[in-house]
């Protein structure tokens, strides 16, 4: 499957289950070992495992397989690597905490995305190093 249709269903699969905050990086410049980093945020541990659940069933369905799916214990941080995509499925503080974006977003690419799955997930700010 050529990445844009890959990404077109990684995308679905996210907003199906109301994904938060849907971002989208090219990271060829960057490795070789993947082309994108898919970055989404859900409300809870049960809607972050709903989110990565939802990409891991519709890559099954398409016979894409799956190389590594790690974090679906705790739900705070679920990761999918797809070979070309890797998805990132984060609660809004651990996605602040490790802030992927800085690392990964140099190139955020283009894609339609329906308007709830743009909100910003981020909570109210947080100083980690007070804690």
């Amino acid at each position: 499957m050529d990445i844009q249709k890959l990404q077109r269903l990684v995308i679905d699969a996210l907003e199906d289950v109301k994904a938060q905050d849907i971002k989208i990086f090219n990271t060829t410049h960057i490795t070789g070992l993947f082309d994108r980093v898919v970055i989404a945020s859900g409300s809870s541990n049960r809607q972050t495992r709903a989110i990565a659940s939802s990409v891991a069933d519709a890559a099954r369905e398409h016979k894409i397989p799956i190389i590594a799916y790690e974090g679906d214990d705790t739900g705070e941080w679920v990761l999918i690597d797809l070979g070309d995509i890797v998805v990132h499925c984060m609660q809004p503080m651990v996605r602040q905490y490790y802030n992927l974006e800085e690392i990964w977003g140099g190139k955020p690419v283009r894609a339609k995305l329906l308007p709830q799955s743009t909100l910003p997930s981020v909570p109210e700010s947080y100083d980690f190093d007070n804690d």
